[in-house]
C-alpha cells in the first residue's frame, strides 16, 4: 500500500511539472520575440467565452409563413450570467442557414454559451462589445450523467467502485496532461500512447485488485498486447495507405497543426480505444487462475495456462463482439451511407477502412492479450508458491539449528553450576 501511494503521489508531481513546462513552451511558442524587441505592439482584441440565457426572440422571414425553414434569422436579446458584464442584456442576431449541423436553433429561457468580444482591450460598458450565440450550453446535462455514473459505480461497487473512480480520474489526467503535451510538442503519438496506458495499466491494475501477482501478471499481459498492438496499427496504416484523417476535427486539426503526424495520430487512438478491453480480458483471466491455483495448489504452470486459455476462449468471445460493435454504433452515420454508395468504393473509403482496420486491431489485440496473460500469471503464481515452499523448507531448519544452540548454551551452564557446588562443598568438609 506504501507503494501504491508513493505512485499515486509520484504520479500527480509529474502532471503538475508537466503542467507547468506546457505553459512556459506554449509561452515561448505563443512569443517567439521578447517585449523589449516589440515596444509599440498593438494589444489583442477583447474575446471571452462566457454563459448567457435567452430572454426574447423575434424572427426575421423571408417569407411570411410559420414554417421555421423559412426563417433566415432569429433577433435574440440575451442576458449575460457570468463575467465582467454580468447582468446586462444585449440584442444579437442568431443567423439560420438551413444546415442543422452547423445552426442552433434557439428558444426562449435556452441556456447558451456566448463569445463577447470588442475592438478595445479593456472595454467598460455592454455598449463596448459585441455578443455572439456559440452554441446551446450543454455541459448541465454532462454533470448530471456524471453524477449518476458516480453515485451507481460507488453504490454497487463500494470501496471498488471508489477505486475505479479514482483510475478513470488518473487515466483522463494522464491523456490531458501527458499524452496532449507530447503530441503536441511533436513527440511521437504513439510513444506517447504506450505511456500512458503502461501508467493508466499500473494504476488501475494496482487500486483495483491490490499489489500482488496475479495484478503484475494483468499489467504485463495488457502492456504486452499494447505493444503488439502498436505494431499492428502501424502495419494496417502503411498496407492500407491510410491518410489518418478520418474525420472533420481531423482536418480541424491540420488546419491548426499541418505539422503533427495524423498516422501517428490514428495508430495511438487505436491503440488508447482497445485500451480498456485489454486491461478486462487481462485481470479476468489472471484471477481466475490465481483461483485455480488456490483450490488446487499441485497443478503445474503448464496445467494452470491451459485453464486460463479454457477461460480466455469464453471471454474473447463476448469481448471481440464488444469491441466490434462500439466501433460499429459510432460509425452509424456510415453504415447508413453505405446503403447509397457501391459497396466496392464504400469500404475502399479512408474512412470507413479506418474504422474497421481499427476494430480488427482491438479485436486481434484481444486474442493475443489471452496466452500471453495466461502463461504469465501461471509462471507468476508458480514461481510465488516456490518461493513460500523454500522459505517454509528452511524455517525448520533454522528453528531446529537454533534449538540446538540453544540446549548447547543450557547444557554448557549446567555443567558449570556442578562444579561450583562441589567446589563449595569440599571446603566445607575441610
Amino acid at each position: 500500500m506504501k507503494k501504491l501511494i508513493a505512485f499515486l503521489i509520484l504520479f500527480f508531481i509529474t502532471a503538475a511539472n508537466t503542467f507547468a513546462a506546457t505553459d512556459t513552451i506554449q509561452d515561448k511558442i505563443d512569443k517567439p520575440k521578447t517585449e523589449e524587441h516589440q515596444p509599440h505592439e498593438t494589444p489583442e482584441n477583447y474575446s471571452k467565452a462566457e454563459s448567457g440565457i435567452i430572454k426574447k426572440i423575434e424572427y426575421d422571414y423571408t417569407e411570411k409563413t410559420d414554417s421555421p425553414e423559412t426563417i433566415s434569422k432569429q433577433i435574440v436579446t440575451v442576458k449575460i450570467t457570468t463575467g465582467k458584464f454580468k447582468g446586462n442584456e444585449k440584442v444579437t442576431d442568431n443567423m439560420l442557414t438551413g444546415n442543422p449541423a452547423y445552426e442552433v436553433f434557439l428558444k426562449e429561457n435556452d441556456k447558451v454559451t456566448i463569445v463577447v468580444e470588442s475592438k478595445n482591450p479593456n472595454p467598460q460598458s455592454i455598449e463596448d462589445v459585441d455578443v455572439y450565440v456559440s452554441d446551446i450550453k450543454r455541459v448541465g446535462t454532462i454533470y448530471l450523467y456524471s453524477f449518476i455514473f458516480i453515485a451507481f459505480l460507488i453504490g454497487i461497487g463500494r470501496m471498488k467502485g471508489f477505486y475505479s473512480l479514482l483510475s478513470i480520474i488518473i487515466t483522463v489526467v494522464l491523456v490531458f496532461a501527458v499524452f496532449v503535451p507530447l503530441v503536441l510538442f511533436n513527440v511521437s503519438p504513439i510513444l506517447a500512447a504506450l505511456i500512458i496506458s503502461i501508467l493508466s495499466t499500473i494504476a488501475t491494475m494496482y487500486l483495483v485488485a491490490g499489489v500482488n501477482s496475479k495484478s503484475n501478471a494483468a499489467i504485463l499481459g495488457t502492456v504486452l498486447s499494447l505493444i503488439f498492438a502498436s505494431a499492428l496499427a502501424l502495419l494496417s496504416i502503411f498496407l492500407a495507405h491510410l491518410t489518418g484523417f478520418m474525420g472533420e476535427e481531423s482536418l480541424f486539426l491540420y488546419m491548426s497543426r499541418p505539422d503533427l503526424n495524423q498516422e501517428g495520430i490514428l495508430a495511438a487512438s487505436m491503440m488508447v480505444a482497445a485500451l480498456g478491453a485489454l486491461m478486462d480480458v487481462a485481470i479476468s483471466i489472471s484471477s481466475t487462475i490465481n483461483e485455480i491455483h488456490v483450490t488446487d495448489p499441485r497443478l503445474t504452470v503448464f496445467e494452470l495456462f491451459k485453464s486460463g486459455m479454457n477461460v480466455g476462449r469464453d471471454i474473447i468471445g463476448t469481448m471481440s463482439n464488444t469491441l466490434i460493435l462500439v466501433y460499429l454504433g459510432s460509425a452509424m452515420p456510415l453504415v447508413l451511407l453505405g446503403s447509397n454508395i457501391d459497396v466496392a468504393k464504400f469500404f475502399n473509403l479512408n474512412q470507413v477502412a479506418g474504422e474497421i482496420l481499427s476494430a480488427l486491431t482491438g479485436s486481434i489485440s484481444l486474442l493475443a492479450c489471452v496466452p500471453l496473460t495466461a502463461i504469465m500469471s501461471s509462471y507468476l503464481i508458480k514461481r510465488k508458491q516456490a518461493k513460500l515452499e523454500k522459505i517454509t523448507a528452511e524455517a525448520p531448519e533454522t528453528k531446529k539449528k537454533s534449538d540446538i544452540e540453544e540446549t548447547s548454551s543450557e547444557e554448557a551452564k549446567n555443567e558449570s553450576e556442578p562444579s561450583i557446588s562441589n567446589d563449595s562443598d569440599s571446603s566445607f568438609e575441610e
